[in-house]
């Protein structure tokens, strides 16, 4: 018994005297990132306005992420996307967070509107309007119109919970031009 404890007694000793020699204590390798995805959830926009009127808004399931496309048109770049707590009807004010089904919600700004030159809509949902079906995608849980007013429309995107994104833009088809919002499956 008497070894025992005077092997322990050494073990301990020369593990804390390599502690204050400045040994490093072995470290974890770091994960890679899910599907080597690194966009983060911090706010993403483009600034340029649009006179290109948003035509629809389209979702998608990807292996690794869910995908919202909204397409107009015309050349649109210009958008805002960001977490909030609160995202508002444009025009009204109206906060469509409560009825936005998720655990987390992106609001959508796209600086282009939701109707042509002569002010007739282009988009084909009422304010308020749920407009994608997004049963049984991993992330998504509700897309819902916020209307447009004065050249900007917006969306409230619900997610499962607060997940990276990104937001890019794609020329096509033909003139028409699209923004892309991909929120990931998991971190």
């Amino acid at each position: 018994m008497r070894v025992s404890i005077g092997r322990t007694l050494l073990t301990i000793t020369l593990g804390l005297a390599l502690v204050a020699c400045g040994t490093p204590a072995p470290v974890a390798a770091a994960a890679a990132p899910y599907c080597g995805i690194t966009w983060g959830s911090g706010d993403k926009s483009a600034a340029p306005m649009s006179t290109a009127p948003l035509l629809t808004a389209e979702t998608g399931r990807h292996e690794c992420w869910d995908r919202v496309v909204f397409e107009f048109g015309g050349s649109a770049q210009g958008y805002a996307v960001r977490y909030s707590t609160e995202v508002l009807t444009d025009g009204e004010g109206v906060d469509l967070v409560p009825y936005t089904a998720g655990g987390a919600h992106l609001g959508v700004t796209l600086r282009a509107p939701a109707y042509d030159d002569n002010h007739s809509a282009t988009f084909d949902a009422r304010v308020g309007e749920h407009v994608a079906n997004v049963l049984r995608y991993d992330t998504l849980r509700d897309v819902v119109f916020g209307g447009s007013f004065e050249g900007y429309t917006t969306f409230a995107v619900g997610v499962r919970a607060r997940l990276p994104f990104r937001v890019f833009l794609l020329a096509g088809p033909g003139t028409h031009s699209r923004i892309v919002v991909d929120v990931a499956h998991r971190w």
